[in-house]
């Protein structure tokens, strides 16, 4: 009942109102501009003429998309930018007479290429007779509904200043019906009503085209998407690569490193006493030997963590045994591959597994806990449950599974345990 008062329904009506005037500007200054550059391309003047109009109708795009957010609240993204091709400059002429002239060139081929602002161009044709439909649909039941809704208001407007008792219907001969008795007036209140409620629902409809309209003409089209998810998916894998680089100074600078500077000291500490007390000296490089043997662990537990050697020589299924065994919980480890993966593909299974027993170990309070790894047409899948007392996954696994176009699900119950899943594409190993 209060939807014909809603602030949605007067943004959608005025989007649709002042949907005309804009798509009545844009239909006439297209056409009259591709007719233009139609009827120059034999002098070539109609090259630059489409291209402006491209350029034009660009424009165009960025005012229907500032409506749509701004009216519809539908965040309409932008197309990707017109990008010139880079082309060696030609010779012949001074360099800044070259560049602006190449400048222009490309700029002309980059829109008449595009096809972005080919369907921006469509949008300015097509949307107009659109516009003038839905115009005088909305408009019509919008005031039709609202004037007879109110008509007990202000019938008295025709007795009073006019010499009818009412608003006059229709009239046959001698007889002429108006809307002036209690019934007649009711029954058109009513009648009102049922066009006031009725208009918010067709005005829904009829934005519902124009957001398909603008969404699939003016919005950036799959590839556009696509190559912005993988710029994104880049920014991700970089920045990764860089906090694991960080990591791993940081590992060699407090671990190894640390002992290999203290073994140094010890050495020679014991090469000075080595003549005036053997027995300290050897005391201190047995000292030695001992730190030479945790230094070399920590650099065995450094490499497995970057890529392990089990992995590289007898697959996931070593590997993923090898990580289960040292989780702080039992873990059973089930591999159904037909073969093996691409060893990047092997590379990003064994760390998501790596990661997620290791949150398994330290933050679920765990008694045992699975893993899962089958391959399922094109994707190879990862399963990690545990019987712990529910956790979630590893913060930046799921970007990270998002830059190789994976995907990371969670299933996670207080005191019920947590199902982790994740899936990203299948790539064979080169022969």
């Amino acid at each position: 009942m209060l939807a014909p008062v809603r602030g949605r329904v007067w943004r959608e009506l005025l989007y649709l109102l002042v949907g005309l005037p804009l798509s009545t500007l844009y239909f006439g200054l297209a056409i009259a501009g591709l007719s233009a550059g139609a009827g120059l391309l034999l002098t070539f003047v109609g090259v630059p003429v489409l291209a402006g109009v491209l350029a034009m109708c660009r424009g165009f795009g960025h005012v229907e998309r500032a409506r749509v957010r701004g009216l519809l609240r539908v965040p309409v993204g932008d197309p990707a930018p017109v990008r010139p091709a880079k082309r060696p400059l030609p010779a012949g002429e001074p360099a800044p007479v070259r560049a602006a002239k190449h400048g222009a060139a490309a700029v002309v081929g980059a829109l008449l290429k595009s096809g972005s602002a080919w369907r921006h161009v469509l949008y300015s044709v097509v949307h107009f007779p659109w516009a003038v439909f839905s115009f005088c649909l909305a408009l019509t039941l919008w005031s039709y509904g609202w004037s007879m809704l109110l008509y007990p208001l202000w019938f008295w407007v025709f007795p009073a200043f006019t010499d009818r008792p009412g608003l006059q219907l229709f009239q046959n001969g001698d007889y002429t019906f108006y809307l002036d008795s209690p019934l007649a007036i009711g029954a058109a209140s009513a009648l009102g009503l049922g066009f006031t409620l009725l208009t918010p629902w067709v005005v829904r409809g009829l934005v519902t085209v124009d957001r398909v309209m603008v969404t699939g003409l003016l919005g950036p089209s799959r590839l556009d998407e696509r190559v912005s998810a993988l710029e994104s998916g880049r920014g991700v894998a970089v920045d990764t690569a860089a906090a694991d680089l960080r990591r791993i100074e940081r590992d060699l600078h407090d671990g190894a490193q640390a002992r290999l500077a203290a073994l140094a000291m010890d050495l020679g500490l014991a090469k000075e006493k080595l003549a005036e007390d053997p027995r300290a000296a050897a005391r201190l490089v047995d000292e030695a030997h001992g730190e030479v043997k945790i230094a070399l662990q920590e650099l065995r537990d450094l490499a497995r963590g970057i890529h392990p050697a089990v992995l590289t020589d007898r697959g996931l299924d070593a590997a993923l045994s090898s990580v289960a065994a040292r989780c702080a919980v039992p873990v059973r480890v089930q591999v159904d591959l037909p073969d093996r993966p691409a060893p990047a593909v092997e590379g990003i299974a064994y760390a998501t597994v790596s990661e997620l027993l290791e949150e398994v170990g330290r933050h679920t309070g765990a008694r045992s806990a699975r893993v899962d790894v089958w391959r399922s047409g094109g994707r190879l899948r990862i399963r990690v449950a545990d019987d712990g007392r529910g956790s979630g996954a590893p913060a930046g696994l799921a970007e990270r599974l998002d830059a190789v176009d994976g995907v990371l699900a969670v299933d996670s119950v207080d005191g019920r345990g947590t199902r982790v899943t994740a899936e990203f594409p299948w790539r064979a190993r080169p022969a």
